[in-house]
């Protein structure tokens, strides 16, 4: 384990962080200082992940000239379930309303029930992104070999409002008394279009590889209209695209990441590959995305969920949550310099040995979710001291 105070890492390495041209999509021309900051704490770890996320953030305002003004909703999900009989409460709408009438953009902690799926479509936040790009520091602390997983830099484009996820069910028990179970769902051209135009220009900024991910024999007519829709995008942006089925993308994501770029998913497809991506990162505890709509609203959550049984036991992984507080910074604020400081942080910590319990190794000392809140922060204002 090395001495955090003698740790140092080349700048010029690759650093996990979006393409500079995805803030020039998303970015809301119309915010300003201070930015607007929502913040749903979420359920289960929620709070204490959400705490070290905002324990950053004090951090970056203390060496940034970029100034925010944070806001805190109500419950969400099984809590809210519990108090509103919804797990996104008319309170909660009004909240997010709010933020993203003032140009702002929401940091949410986990929600079950269908607190996601209900706040996507409610905002139109069809657009999901999730960045796979492994942190060197971490190379040995999964479960897949290093050489694997170095130089791999993925983006997963996941259409967020459409496909099973929101379609219509209903359950019928026959007069003898045995029940069937139905869900209707559906894609319209105009769903499948917006988001492969955004996978097809993400993709036009880096290595101009498309992969889209259908299922041609299991779901022929929904997965036709994918491949048209990906094709005419990729047509259109000099983008080289090829169709992967859903089980063979999955052997890919694992057996031969490095040869990947940017993937186009159905709503469900995305779902199940981002979280494998989890295993490409070395634990579910560093995946993170942000959800946006056409005029820039945005969410910005982990991938993992609630973990109730880690709740109040000061072992959850911050990390994930932090990293996604950066892509708030760097995709709706414009804040480049100061999302680049906290994933160099990041990896100051990682590299001088400071783990939680799911990204722990031998040779380096287990820390408590607080105490990794509180290093990354320490080593945000050091760094940021350093270069101001």
């Amino acid at each position: 384990m090395t001495d955090l105070s003698l740790s140092v890492i080349d700048e010029a390495e690759h650093i996990p962080r979006l393409s500079p041209n995805i803030s020039q999509y998303f970015l809301n021309p119309n915010c300003s200082e201070p930015f607007e900051i929502g913040v749903l704490r979420g359920e289960g770890i929620g709070s204490e992940v959400i705490d070290a996320a905002l324990t950053v953030l004090s951090a970056i305002e203390s060496v940034s000239k970029a100034s925010f003004t944070v806001h805190f909703g109500g419950c969400i999900g099984n809590e809210s379930t519990k108090s509103n009989g919804n797990p996104l409460s008319d309170a909660v709408i009004s909240f997010c309303e709010m933020i993203f009438t003032r140009q702002g953009a929401v940091l949410s902690g986990p929600g079950g029930g269908r607190y996601v799926y209900d706040l996507r479509k409610r905002f139109d936040l069809f657009c999901k992104l999730n960045p796979l790009v492994p942190c060197r520091e971490l190379n040995n602390a999964g479960r897949l070999k290093s050489e694997h997983t170095k130089g791999v830099d993925i983006i997963l484009v996941r259409e967020n409002v459409g496909g099973i996820y929101q379609g219509k069910w209903s359950e019928e028990t026959s007069s003898t008394g045995k029940k069937s179970a139905t869900h209707h769902f559906s894609y319209s051209m105009d769903e499948v279009g917006r988001i492969a135009e955004i996978a097809a220009k993400i993709a036009n900024t880096r290595q101009r590889k498309l992969a889209v991910v259908v299922k041609p024999n299991g779901i022929p007519s929904i997965s036709d209209l994918w491949v048209e829709c990906a094709y005419d995008s990729a047509a259109r942006y000099g983008v080289e695209m090829k169709s992967l089925e859903i089980d063979y993308a999955a052997y890919r994501l694992i057996q031969d990441a490095r040869d990947l770029d940017v993937v186009v998913t159905p709503n469900l497809f995305g779902d199940i590959l981002s979280d494998l991506g989890g295993a490409l990162l070395g634990s579910r505890g560093l995946c993170y995305a942000g959800s946006f709509s056409s005029s820039g609203s945005a969410v910005y959550q982990t991938n993992h969920g609630a973990a109730f049984d880690l709740a109040g036991t000061d072992r959850a992984n911050p990390i994930a949550q932090i990293l996604s507080l950066a892509m708030m910074l760097r995709e709706s604020f414009g804040l480049t310099w100061e999302a680049d400081l906290i994933t160099q942080a990041i990896r100051q910590v990682c590299c001088a040995g400071f783990r939680t319990d799911d990204i722990n190794e031998p040779g380096c000392r287990n820390i408590g979710t607080n105490e990794m809140g509180n290093r990354v922060a320490e080593t945000v204002s050091k760094l940021g001291s350093r270069s101001i």
